[in-house]
Parts: structure tokens; sequence; C-alpha cells
């Protein structure tokens, strides 16, 4: 046996924590990664008590982060979902929430020169191979994590990252709508036919209505987590929607083949519900319930790179998100209803008049980041 001393921070971002680790202390052989990380993380294990992992998808995460040669980039950054019971490490998609620690981390590491003010770190996403461009507040130079910022998930307050993901659509290289479809229809074995909407901005998402699948959209994660039948007919619908997208042959092999994409997501209009903490969430203050799910379980909050793709499939006309979007809703802020709260997210796009498949210029949201530790992991191999 032999001990890996690897030097690793651990930062919150967004409404996930996970390890920020320098990819010049990864072995140079990247078939040498995965059996690394699952240590690192203790998977797999339900309660990941032998690693860093926290026993939830959302603090199972891992960013590998170097300079880059990209020209429109400062650094290369690849995300890691380890898997928490399964011994599985998937590069497929992106975190938006780890992704605003980046910016913060790569300061911090020397990677990039902080500015006086706000300093924008030109992210390149090896997983989608799409820029992020995030706006971190550094007064005097340095990194400020402190401020008066809340997102709906997180306790308190902190200082506000802007992300901006430029060119967001067709991170499979199939662009907005990979079906070449709005809507799809999928035959739901033991269920039935379900109108689902596949959309690639950011990460690809499957759509479904929630009141098609027997949901409300109103459903919170223990509630989701604890109906064995829910969460077979959500993983069905996932499955095969990626089947659609020639990610897999066999829907049945999802979970183990392509565990992070596409991620599933349900919607419905805005209605009054009660958030995860208990407070109330009117509806005149959402355009748009949703619900989404995270490594076969209902994510506690929502995906970032979610919320970018949700914000392209509602100014897309006719898709799943933009029939039950509110009709008032301003694009520029979309407000989207999830289990913990409410996320603010917006998308600038151009529409050909005839076409019903917008280019999406961008998509931008506000997360914020906390700086935990830092030190050195000693993985026995």
């Amino acid at each position: 046996m032999t001990v890996k001393k690897l030097p690793v921070t651990i930062m919150r971002g967004g409404t996930s924590k996970g390890v920020y680790i320098l990819e010049s202390d990864l072995p140079e052989n990247h078939d040498e990664w995965e059996p690394l990380l699952l240590r690192l993380m203790g998977s797999p294990d339900a309660k990941q008590i032998d690693g860093l992992g926290g026993s939830y998808s959302v603090t199972s995460k891992v960013a590998i982060i170097k300079k880059s040669s990209h020209p429109e980039a400062d650094v290369d950054y690849t995300f890691a979902q380890v898997s928490v019971d399964k011994p599985l490490v998937s590069y497929k998609g992106n975190c938006g929430n780890i992704s605003s620690g980046v910016g913060p981390f790569a300061i911090e590491k020397g990677l990039i020169e902080a500015k006086d003010g706000t300093t924008t770190v030109r992210i390149f996403n090896t997983n989608t191979n799409k820029i992020i461009a995030a706006d971190v507040k550094t007064p005097g130079g340095e990194v400020e994590y402190s401020g008066d910022f809340a997102i709906a998930g997180v306790p308190g307050t902190a200082s506000p990252v802007k992300l901006k993901f430029v060119n967001p659509a067709g991170t499979l290289g199939k662009g907005l709508l990979p079906t070449g479809n709005v809507v799809d229809t999928l035959d739901v074995p033991g269920f039935g036919k379900v109108d689902v909407s596949i959309v690639d901005a950011a990460n690809p998402l499957v759509f479904a209505k929630a009141k098609d699948i027997g949901l409300t959209g109103k459903e919170l994660p223990d509630e989701i987590n604890g109906n064995p039948e829910t969460l077979d007919l959500l993983e069905k619908i996932r499955g095969l929607a990626a089947v659609k997208l020639g990610l897999i042959d066999d829907y049945k092999r999802s979970a183990w083949d392509t565990p992070g994409i596409p991620k599933m997501t349900f919607v419905a209009e805005p209605d009054d519900y009660t958030a995860s903490d208990g407070k109330a969430i009117a509806k005149d203050k959402i355009d748009l319930l949703s619900r989404m799910m995270s490594m076969q379980k209902a994510h506690p909050s929502y995906a970032m790179t979610g919320a970018m793709c949700t914000a392209a499939a509602a100014v897309t006309p006719g898709s799943i998100v933009n029939q039950v979007l509110a009709p008032n809703a301003d694009t520029q802020f979309i407000r989207i209803g999830h289990a913990a709260g409410i996320l603010e997210c917006g998308a600038d796009f151009r529409l050909e008049a005839g076409s019903n498949v917008p280019e999406i210029i961008d998509t931008f949201g506000f997360r914020t980041a906390n700086f935990l530790m830092e030190g050195t992991a000693r993985i026995r191999l």
C-alpha cells in the first residue's frame, strides 16, 4: 500500500461543496485519477465516512484546475462528479455551482492576477468545451468572500459571483435542441407516453411537466427520495432521453453509464408552496416551479447549469418550460421556484422571425462561494 499526499482546497461553490485541486498535483496519466478521487472522497460508501465527501451528490464533487492555453480563457477547469454509492467518477457535464468557486480558487492560487475592484476570470470548462466568465469581487486585489448577497439553500450572506455562460448551447455538439425537436414523446415502460423537451445549454436537461407524471412541482426532496416508484419513473425518463441523445443504448444502464447527464427536471406553472426551510413562497414571486434530480436523487436546491438551461428553454417557443412559464415573465430575470427557494437567472438571445430555435448568446446568474480550508489529503492506494 502506498500513501499519496495531495494538496487540496475545500470550497463551497453556490449550493454545492467540493474539493478543488491543481491539475499539476495529480498524476499525468488521467487513468490514475478515478481510483485516486474515489479514495479521496471515500466512495463507494453511503456515508463517505473514510473520505472528504459529504454523503450527498452536491458534496461529492471535485474541481481540477490549471492555467489555460486557450486563447479566450485564463484557466482550464475539469469537473468530476464522484458517485457516493458506486465506484464511479463521471466527467460528463459540468456543475455550475462548483464553477462559482473556480474564479476565487484561481486567484488564491496565483493562476491569475487580481485587479482592484472586480476581477473577471475566464474559465474554459473541459467537460463541455464552453467558456464561463466569472466576475469576482477583489477589493485591494484580494478575493472578498463576505457580502450581503443571499442565495436560497445557503445560510447567511456572502459576496456575489456573477457567472456568464458564453454561447452555452450544444455542449454535446448537437445544438440547443439536440434531437431536432422542441418536444419529443417518450414511451415509458410501465407508465405510458410522456412529452419532454430535451434542451442542451450549459448542460443537457430533459424537462417534463409535473402533472404529466403524477406530480405537482411543489414536492420537496425528502418526499421524492422517499418514493421508490417516483425515483424509478424519473430515472426511466432520464434514461430514455439519454438514449435519444446517443449517450447510451439501453435506458436501464443510465445510472451507471451516464449518471450525470441529461439532468432530469420537472416543471409546473407558478403556485404557492413551502420551501424546505418552511418559508412560504408566493406564486407571484416566481415564474415557474421546477425540481431537479442529481445522481438519481432529488437536488436539495437547483443546479446552476440547470438554471442556465432552464433559462434557455424558457425562451424557446413551444418548449415544455416555455409552456408553463408565467405569461408576464421577464426573460432577463427568470425566477425559478425550487425546493430551497427562488433562483434568478436570465438569457441573452436572438430569435429570427418564424423560427422556434433561439440563438442563445449567453445565460447568466449569481452565486456565492466560500474558501473553507486548504491542506494535504493523505490517500491510501
